[in-house]
């Protein structure tokens, strides 16, 4: 590896405890104070050529498609993931109802375009019927592919890259003073958000036998990078999982190097000879995007545990999201359901609400959200509250789509959708 020099101005330059700057860097950057009401949301789909629903598209196909669409209205940004899934995400908006509103007219936009030129888009947690295969050729994605394959998780780390796809829900994080309980909160509702909104019972073709095989594939990675932050205050907890986590790639010049054994981004900072030359502040924030927990700091909260949904069902998640987290009594009431569930979601990923514990807390978190969620929205929400009344999600109904008529069949037609 080449060497490469770290400016004056770097943060991590010539300080006596390279690990103590690093550590404060992340905790100072972890979260902002904003209105607690802003909402964001990122919606991923899988791109299916309706010509030949089991073949993944060509990578210039693919770029020929995003470069001829037309600006989104409510201006969304386009972008696609390593498998060729196209991602919406909206810009923050007020609320969770403008921010539904957004989603929803960029998604009626692209789906047109899309259709136009033979193609479609589902909204799915996993691909339920094509093997996982990267068409992007970004180096980010390489690194990461190549990472994956030196420490032992090809398989889940493909899977995760190529045939997974999210409803990302985006949050202010709200006054400094209610940091830690509202990050208390949100890791708490992760088996909650899991169990109701798993859409991906199948993976390329196969029955995984898990509620959510998106959450299957990212529990198979290193947890130090997937895994919930430990307890603590924001900052703190942010800065102790990352420096804990191992580094997945460095920049040698122009080029994103993977690295093949695991070595924490603490690790590097005592030890710079490991991977070459010191670590900088530009690698430590670099570090940070290849991090990805279930609720993740960036200034704002990244809630990051939901399958993606059909355009039936995504509203009313998104809803249900943000009033549990936002609204006061729902927040209160909704810590109070949680708060016997254990922090992480694998529980809820492998058999959703047939789980005691985890269908009694989806049924009152879903019946809270539904008299508390914004009136427009209010509805949508209700229709997930009768499901978990009864034990079941909106997963159900796919899952058995797939088993009677086939996977390759579920996936068009909620690509025509």
């Amino acid at each position: 590896m080449s060497a490469q020099t770290a400016s004056a101005s770097d943060a991590l330059a010539g300080v006596a405890d390279p690990v103590a700057a690093a550590r404060e860097r992340v905790s100072a950057a972890a979260l902002r104070p904003g209105t607690a009401r802003q909402v964001g949301l990122e919606l991923e789909l899988h791109l299916v050529d309706l010509a030949q629903p089991p073949r993944r598209p060509g990578w210039a196909r693919v770029q020929a498609l995003v470069a001829a669409l037309p600006a989104m209205p409510a201006g969304s940004t386009v972008t696609v993931e390593p498998g060729g899934q196209v991602e919406l995400s909206t810009p923050p908006l007020p609320d969770v109802g403008a921010a539904v509103a957004a989603l929803r007219a960029d998604r009626a936009v692209l789906a047109s375009a899309l259709a136009a030129a033979g193609f479609g888009a589902a909204a799915l947690g996993t691909d339920p019927a094509r093997e996982p295969g990267r068409i992007n050729p970004h180096p980010r994605y390489a690194a990461m592919e190549r990472h994956f394959e030196a420490v032992g998780c090809p398989g889940p780390g493909r899977a995760m890259m190529t045939a997974t796809a999210a409803l990302q829900v985006n949050l202010d994080a709200g006054p400094a003073g209610g940091w830690t309980a509202r990050m208390d909160l949100l890791h708490s509702l992760v088996p909650v958000l899991v169990a109701l909104s798993a859409t991906s019972a199948y993976l390329a073709g196969r029955a995984t036998g898990w509620h959510s095989a998106r959450q299957q594939a990212w529990s198979g990675i290193d947890r130090g990078r997937t895994g919930a932050l430990p307890p603590g205050a924001p900052g703190e907890r942010w800065a102790d999982y990352a420096l804990a986590a191992p580094v997945m790639m460095v920049r040698d010049g122009d080029r994103l190097v993977p690295v093949t054994g695991r070595l924490s981004f603490a690790e590097w900072l005592r030890h710079p000879a490991s991977l070459g030359r010191p670590a900088t502040a530009a690698d430590l924030d670099h570090h940070l995007t290849t991090l990805f927990p279930p609720v993740r700091p960036r200034g704002y909260l990244e809630i990051r545990c939901l399958d993606a949904l059909p355009d039936r069902w995504w509203p009313a998640l998104a809803a249900l999201t943000a009033t549990l987290a936002d609204d006061p009594v729902a927040a209160d009431r909704a810590a109070e359901l949680c708060e016997p569930l254990s922090r992480e979601p694998e529980v809820a990923a492998r058999r959703g609400t047939a789980d005691p514990a985890v269908r009694a807390a989806a049924r009152g978190c879903a019946r809270l959200a539904a008299e508390r969620a914004p009136a427009g929205l209010a509805a949508d929400v209700a229709t997930i509250a009768e499901l978990a009344e009864d034990g079941r999600c909106v997963g159900d109904e796919l899952r058995a789509r797939a088993g009677t008529h086939g996977p390759l069949r579920l996936l068009e037609e909620e690509a025509r959708a």
